[in-house]
């Protein structure tokens, strides 16, 4: 079987987990955006998210790429490449979630959550139960053990699905209900009160249960733990640890940011709710990149002492992007479908979907960009263009969130991939140089862009979501679906 087709198999099984997992995780945003009729109250479930992946990025400091690199240079003690890490992994996490806890009442009143300090305390312990499970997931994926994974995966989103649907939709019944045995029960256990925090309960309950089931692929000895092994993946991972910080801040300070610096103070939270709403409504990009990077990273690894590695990393960009420009003009296609997914208190923030996927478009081109640092350890690249990348950040957001509120935040986001993107191009082709169709590629996006926008000049004419504007939608898809089966024709193997 060819190279690529391995990879596309394994992206699959990945993409199953994600793609299934998160559509019906996805299902919790109509549940939540139409529960919550104030948007202010969703943008509570915006902001302490955003957080929440922020502090993922601290509470593994790069384990898991180190983990793929050292597993693959020291093939003879992968055993004591996870124990090493699980051990560091387990105290660290000890310490990080204590002192959120320890301080719980104090970061609360910071983030103007006074009367919830038990929403911080919820976020340190789904934030611990994740990181526990992060290195025994990547453990899987090296191990090419993709159909384990996926079935973990989902069933955490199962899980969770579940307790949201029990606390946001069974138990209000049962609470309103007579004093049978349900109505007690759910009195016992259900508060109206509690509110937006049922969100984290659910994700916790979700996150216990996931680390439970994680056990078999917990175990090793302490006698796995490695000193000095230690020292050099924690000298390996220092970069992506910084990197990933500054990545973070790249992804998630838009969210935390448009609720200081708000055009409109008194609506902060509103906007920040709608906001948040919408950058959902991308969620078919993000899934997909996120199903390519779980089957690519271990596969790069593995493909780079080959002699025609070069040649298999360019083959791999131009697919994936020509994938990503399908998935952004079929969700621009029929975003008048796809928006009955929110509520229509949410509906005045759809102007930022586009930008959002040209900009998570962006981001996933960077990850195919950059793996070359990551391949030849020169990990320090990684810092330098995230850094860069969180100061545009910094400063696009500052400039034109007060300016534009939520909308300057979506155009701070794509500013600040774009940037990474040519960035890591400039410097990785003169690193270590790959032949990328970058004409061909940059065609196709533009061809794209381009259809787009004649189907937003059209819609001027037609009313929004009728039959003759998706034919026409789907003409014009259906044109560049045709366009590129003339031009393109995947290679059985490489």
């Amino acid at each position: 079987m060819g190279t690529l087709r391995k990879l596309a198999g394994q992206s699959a099984i990945y993409g199953l987990s994600s793609i299934v997992g998160r559509f019906l995780n996805y299902l919790l945003v109509p549940l939540h955006t139409n529960i919550f009729k104030q948007p202010g109250e969703y943008g509570v479930v915006t902001e302490l998210y955003a957080y929440i992946s922020f502090l993922m990025i601290i509470y593994t400091y790069g384990m898991e790429t180190s983990f793929f690199h050292f597993s693959e240079k020291e093939k003879e003690q992968k055993h004591k490449v996870f124990g090493t890490g699980m051990i560091a992994l387990l105290v660290s996490t000890i310490l990080f979630s204590g002192s959120i806890i320890l301080f719980s009442d104090q970061l609360a009143e910071w983030l103007h959550y006074k009367k919830h300090p038990e929403y911080i305390v919820w976020m340190a312990l789904i934030i611990g139960f994740d990181t526990l499970t992060a290195l025994p997931f990547a453990r899987l994926r090296q191990q090419s053990r993709a159909r384990r994974f996926a079935v973990l995966k989902l069933l955490n989103i199962m899980i969770n699905i579940f307790f949201n649907i029990f606390f946001f939709i069974i138990l209000p019944v049962w609470h309103k209900g007579d004093s049978g045995f349900t109505g007690s029960v759910a009195r016992l256990i259900y508060s109206p009160s509690v509110g937006v925090g049922y969100v984290f309960i659910a994700n916790l309950l979700a996150s216990g249960v996931t680390l439970l089931l994680m056990i078999p692929e917990l175990k090793f000895k302490k006698s796995d733990y490695d000193r000095q092994l230690l020292g050099k993946i924690v000298l390996y991972s220092f970069p992506l640890l910084i990197a990933g910080l500054a990545g973070m801040i790249n992804e998630t300070l838009d969210r935390i940011m448009v609720k200081f610096l708000s055009p409109e103070p008194g609506s902060a939270m509103k906007q920040l709710g709608i906001y948040g709403a919408c950058y959902k409504l991308s969620i078919l990009m993000t899934l997909f990149i996120q199903a390519f990077r779980y089957a690519a990273e271990p596969f790069f690894f593995s493909q780079f002492k080959k002699e025609d590695a070069r040649k298999v990393y360019a083959m791999v960009m131009k697919y994936f992007v020509i994938t990503c420009a399908i998935i952004f003009l079929a969700i621009m296609m029929y975003l008048d479908i796809i928006k009955y997914f929110i509520g229509k208190t949410y509906w005045a923030g759809l102007k930022v979907v586009p930008v959002l996927l040209i900009a998570n478009m962006c981001l996933g081109i960077f990850f195919n960009l950059s793996m070359w640092y990551k391949l030849t350890g020169q990990t320090r690249y990684g810092a330098y263009f995230s850094v860069f990348g969180a100061l545009i950040t910094i400063a696009a957001n500052l400039l034109l969130i007060p300016k534009m509120g939520y909308m300057g935040a979506a155009w701070a986001t794509l500013i600040c991939y774009a940037s990474m993107m040519i960035a890591s191009y400039v410097s990785g082709q003169r690193n270590y140089p790959v032949p990328y169709e970058t004409k061909r590629i940059l065609i196709y996006v533009l061809f794209a862009l381009a259809l787009f926008f004649v189907s937003k000049a059209i819609d001027v004419y037609l009313d929004p979501g009728t039959v003759l504007q998706l034919t026409i939608n789907t003409l014009l898809l259906g044109g560049y679906l045709f366009t590129l089966s003339r031009y393109e024709r995947p290679p059985v193997a490489v």
